[in-house]
């Protein structure tokens, strides 16, 4: 941001007199709006146009029975994301607010730099934290969207005020900074780097020396608070630690056959999700004890599980994005929409969507259950009374052995799919 100021009321509400809200300037990102290439599904834009009049049958001849128009649940289903662009390099990490009376919002890291706050269930971009003077690695909001955090490769991390976007506090490392991590107060940051140290600092007294934590043997990737802030969860290259903040020790530690490329924490239920090589495993946070674990096709880079633990997604080296029930392991959806490696993937807090981030430099939305109206997806199905209005439209004049109905036409002409398209602002 750094003088792109975030006000809220204006940014996503309508004037008194029923214009638009201002739009960001030109040169900047307008989130949350999907090119042309992936607004709208082929068939799903518009009605295709009815076929011309076949001529008049010959006397005598019988007609087909009208044709049965398949059920819903026979219907295709295309998930169609909302493509968020903006960012020049790849996007590494992501992180969504808690909900506010404001809605959600949703912050990138990227590294080209510049961090992006974005309004989380649109995409719509709201500004950009500028400040940082090399790639950053890790980026998250405090719980109710006030404060944001980075970490980057300048050896710094920041906080941020995400309303008007002003640098509030800059705190020097000796190494490259990759994670940054609020505890639900918003009153101490913890981070973890190249240096293979953990920090805590006090926000109140952002000069004062930060508690250090030490015992990592690689450059730590991820860190985060967990167990209402009284323990600590740090991972380095094949090793997952747990500590104890009140006495700055390690409680146990959990090592892994592959580095670790991601993790995170679930407070409902207090599940630590790992990922390393193509595996996707889930511990408990309070002793790391194995819960389950999936192998993917693929190598995995991120997963995240839904906040009701319904299912959970992964996105990794093949562009893939995959969908899985929690409880069975069954694969329930995979796709590409990315045309780079996917490099982080979390849900957002009603679990409504999933944002995922890419080698690409894009961010993209997917809903979680497609079809559902939510957000700019609305939902496209075929109506009762547009099916009646067809058939009077193409009933040709004469008995009722002649007469051909629109369904018999439109279940060969016609590529109507149930989809959830994007609804693209104007």
């Amino acid at each position: 941001m750094n003088g792109t100021t975030r006000t809220r009321s204006p940014l996503r509400e309508r004037d008194e007199g029923g214009q638009r809200a201002p739009v960001p300037p030109a040169g900047r990102c307008r989130g949350g709006r999907a090119p042309a290439r992936d607004a709208r599904p082929p068939g799903s834009a518009s009605c295709p146009s009815l076929p011309p009049l076949p001529p008049p049958l010959p006397p005598g001849r019988r007609t087909r029975a009208p044709a049965q128009a398949p059920a819903p649940a026979a219907m295709a289903m295309r998930q169609t994301p909302l493509t968020c662009s903006g960012h020049t390099r790849p996007v590494v990490d992501l992180a969504f607010s808690g909900v506010t009376p404001y809605g959600y919002f949703l912050i990138s890291a990227c590294k080209d730099g510049k961090p992006m706050l974005r309004q989380g269930d649109t995409g719509d971009w709201i500004g950009t934290f500028l400040g940082h003077k090399g790639a950053v690695w890790g980026a998250t909001l405090n719980t109710d969207a006030t404060k944001a955090a980075t970490a980057a490769a300048d050896f710094t991390a920041k906080v941020w005020d995400a309303v008007s976007g002003d640098e509030l506090i800059t705190l020097a490392h000796k190494h490259i900074v990759k994670s940054v991590d609020f505890t639900q107060d918003s009153n101490y940051l913890l981070t973890g780097g190249q240096d293979k140290l953990l920090r805590i600092y006090d926000l109140s007294k952002p000069e004062a020396e930060p508690d250090v934590v030490s015992g990592h043997t690689s450059g730590i990737k991820k860190a985060l608070w967990s167990s209402d802030d009284k323990q600590i969860l740090s991972a380095d290259d094949k090793t997952v630690r747990l500590w104890d903040r009140s006495t700055m020790t390690e409680v146990k530690s959990l090592n892994v056959a592959m580095s670790v490329s991601s993790m995170e924490y679930v407070p409902e239920g207090q599940i630590l999700v790992i990922t390393y090589g193509k595996t996707i495993a889930f511990h408990s946070a309070e002793t790391l004890e194995q819960i389950k674990s999936f192998e993917a096709p693929a190598t995995i880079n991120s997963a995240s599980l839904h906040p009701a633990k319904e299912c959970l997604v992964a996105g990794g080296e093949d562009f893939k994005l995959y969908k899985y029930d929690y409880n069975s392991g069954e694969e329930l959806e995979s796709y590409k929409g990315h045309f780079g490696p996917i490099h982080c993937v979390r849900f957002s807090p009603d679990g409504e969507l999933y944002a995922s981030g890419s080698e690409d430099g894009t961010l993209r939305l997917w809903q979680t259950t497609v079809g559902k109206t939510y957000g700019l997806w609305k939902c496209v199905v075929p109506e009762e009374e547009n099916a009646e209005a067809a058939k009077a439209r193409t009933t040709l004049p004469g008995t009722a052995e002649e007469e051909i109905v629109a369904e018999e036409i439109a279940s060969e002409n016609s590529d109507t799919v149930y989809s959830s398209t994007p609804e693209v602002k104007a």
